[in-house]
Parts: structure tokens; sequence; C-alpha cells
């Protein structure tokens, strides 16, 4: 499916964030693993989520979906087994991860394999500690396919992430939570913590100190879970492309609701708020256990930026849209520390840096990141063009959004992987203003 943009979108109004999908997928597996009746509201309905929703099923789960979207898992007799049939996880990273620890602490046998996409991202950052802890795991150099054979993990297990990785973190809490044994993760820098605060929201013995500058993340190995009905808050990852539309194109006024403001996730409002967007923070709560709030984007004037170091992590999944952004700000943005975006769901580093080069934005790509020469003004295309988004979801909505400051239509090749994380995109980005053609 392509998608080609119009040249009169006019950002306003007011919309509802859709659900967090890492959150949606942590919650089903948490959910599942507990054996309790449970009730998910917010669940983002993904290709993604629904991935780790029907691989969990291939274990007997047995989570089912109501009439009003809700998300039904239901105390079940038996106890997770062993899967015959590959375990297919689509395009989906983080179920993965997240599955091969579950299944590693609970020593099941599966085998998983996924899209041509995911089949060829790396998978030792997980392989390697599940190894140490005891798990028989083996895999094609390091990708998929992956099979787990039946192991114990017994002993308690210390790691320090040579990269900071919220996914491997979370792995490796999984697999010690299904096992009965108490973990210590030491991250360098702080990543997303909704696997702690959602352990915590269940009753888990779990805390995080500091340690010369670093995370220290301890879960005890006694925990009586207590399931609860679970609310899933807006995934501030998908409110960054509806900011960015607002603020490129000098919308009047946006209001954005219920979008999760988890310290460990919102530095893109900050980076967003450092190049000069006016954006109003109101309503802020907690949902179970997480931080949101509703956001008003106000006509600002963006300027450009240097982003490097801790805030790196907090914002790797919205650097494309901080991008685009920053390609149309006043003034040189430099991005470093960010080589992490060369092992997504492509290269994403390389994926901008092309698309940029087909709309004649000045730039210039290395290895961990760009530099981006911004200017306010509309591009000056002589015809329509047409942009690959590297069967990448972020890099297709990020160069859509892009379109909205192009003097003719673009065309956004191979998009369906936009409902990965994203499914009402179009339809939502209609509402505000802004037609894409299928």
């Amino acid at each position: 499916m392509n998608l080609t943009t119009s040249t009169d979108g006019n950002i306003s109004g007011k919309v509802q964030c859709p659900g967090d999908k890492s959150i949606s997928q942590r919650v089903l597996i948490l959910g599942a693993f507990m054996n309790q009746d449970m009730v998910i509201n917010g669940f983002l309905h993904g290709e993604d989520p629904l991935s780790t929703m029907n691989a969990l099923n291939q274990i007997g789960a047995g989570i089912k979906v109501d009439e009003d979207d809700r998300v039904l898992l239901c105390k079940r007799n038996q106890s997770f087994h062993d899967s015959d049939d590959e375990i297919n996880l689509g395009n989906s990273g983080t179920g993965l991860r997240l599955m091969l620890g579950l299944a590693s602490g609970m020593g099941l046998k599966a085998s998983f394999v996924g899209d041509e996409s995911l089949s060829s991202r790396p998978m030792e950052r997980v392989i390697n500690p599940l190894a140490e802890m005891g798990a028989n795991i083996v895999s094609s150099e390091g990708k998929l396919p992956i099979s787990i054979s039946p192991s114990t993990i017994n002993m308690q297990y210390s790691y320090e992430l040579p990269i900071a990785s919220a996914q491997v973190k979370s792995c490796i809490l999984l697999a010690g939570l299904a096992a009965g044994i108490e973990v210590e993760i030491i991250e360098p820098i702080q990543t997303r913590d909704h696997t702690e605060r959602m352990l915590k929201n269940f009753g888990a013995n779990i805390e995080t100190t500091s340690l010369d500058g670093k995370n220290v993340i301890k879960l005890t190995s006694n925990n009586n879970l207590d399931a609860k009905n679970y609310t899933v808050v807006g995934d501030i990852s998908s409110a960054a492309f509806l900011m960015v539309a607002a603020l490129i194109t000098n919308s009047p006024g946006l209001e954005i609701t219920n979008v999760g403001m988890n310290p460990s996730r919102a530095g893109v409002l900050k980076v967003l708020q450092k190049m000069g967007a006016n954006i109003e923070v109101k309503n802020q709560r907690l949902e179970s256990g997480e931080p949101c709030a509703d956001l008003i984007v106000k006509k600002s004037k963006l300027k450009g930026v240097e982003l490097s170091g801790k805030i790196i992590p907090n914002i790797i999944d919205e650097i494309p849209i901080i991008s685009v952004a920053a390609a149309f700000a006043d003034g040189e943005t430099i991005i470093r520390d960010a080589a992490e975006l060369r092992v997504k769901e492509s290269d994403r580093l390389k994926a901008v840096s092309e698309g940029f080069s087909s709309l004649g934005i000045k730039h210039k790509n290395f290895e961990d990141g760009m530099i981006i020469q911004g200017a306010p003004n509309t591009l000056i295309l002589e015809q329509s063009l047409s942009i690959e988004s590297n069967d990448d979801h972020r890099i297709a909505m990020s160069f859509l959004i892009a379109g909205l400051k192009c003097s003719k239509p673009i065309t956004v090749r191979d998009c369906e992987n936009i409902f990965t994380s994203f499914p009402n995109f179009i339809e939502l980005i209609s509402s505000v203003g802004y037609e894409l053609e299928k």
C-alpha cells in the first residue's frame, strides 16, 4: 500500500492519542503470566500487539477481545504449555524479546520466527544473558529462527547492560519472574521503565536505586502478583507525529488527549520544547501506575538544537520524526550517539538520509547520527516524488508528515507497516485536517 500526501493540510482540532504499543504488549504478557481474571482497556489493536497476543495464545493463554475492543484475560485451569508449531511474532521486536524471556524462565519448548524485517534484526543481546541464566537457546547466527529447549533457571542473576535497552532489561526481568529467581540489572542510562512500573502496580517486590550514576533494578525471588483491571495510556511516540505535524504547519492549535507522560519516554516533548515548541501540558494524572496528560500544541517557531548523550535512549524511537521537525526549523540540528537506530526495523539513519536527499534537505549522515540544515520554508519540488519506507512504520509516517511542507504531493511506498504501531493513523490524521490518498 502506497500513500500520497496532499498539499493543503491544515492541522487543528482535538484527538485522543492511541494506546501505547510497548505497554499493550507488556500488560498482555504479565497479565497472561499472572493467570487471573483481568480486563485491559485502551489496548492498541495494532499488528505488533496482536502478534504478541497470538503468540501467548499459542502457549495456552486464552486471551480474548470483546465487542468493545476490551482485552479479556480469564483464570485458566492449566499453566502454559510447549508449542509444537512455530510461534510467529511478525514484525514485533518487543514481543519477540519479551516472549523469549518468559518462555526461557518457564522452561518451555518453543521455536520463534518472524517476518523478513524481524528476521534480519540481531538478537544476541537477549540470547546471551538468557544463556548465562541457564536457558538452552539455539539461533541462526544470533537471528531468527530461534529455538528454546526445556531448561531450569534456578540461580540468582546479575547483569550489566552493555548498551541501554529497555527490551533487554524487560526480557531478563520476565525470565527471572517466571523462574522465581532474584535478578539484578544495571543499566548505564535510564531507559523506559514500563515493565518496572507494571510489576510494581501488580505487587511485585522490585526497586530501582542509583549507584555511580547508573540505575540498579532489583527483583526479588518472592513475588505474589495480584491482577487488577488495567488501562493503557496513550503512546507519546504516536503523539509525536501529530505534534510535529502541527508545529511545522504553524497550526492554530491541536489538542491531544490521554498522552503517556512516563519520564523515561517523554524526552520527545522536552526536545520539541527545547526547539521552541509551545506545548501546554494539562490535566496531569496517573493511570494504572503510568503518568499521562493532555497536550495542547500552539503556534511556534522552531530552532535547531544539539542532541546527544543521556537523552538519546529516551527519544530513540522518535528521532526520525524529530529529524523532520529539525528539517523545518531555523538553523542546524546535530544528533549524536544514536547508532542504535541502525539496527531497528530498518537502518533508520540511512532511511532518513535517503528521504532527505530525495527532498533536497541539506544534511550529513554519519555512523551515530546526522547534521541537519534546517529551513522553515516550504520545500519547492519540481515534480511529485516517491520515497521508500524501507518497510519501517516510523520512516513511513515521518515522511508522510514531511509531505505537509512540500509544494507537490509525495508518495511514500509500502506503508502497510504503519498498522504495526498506529492502526488508525490515516483516519486520525484526516480528522485533524490532513488527507492521505491510498
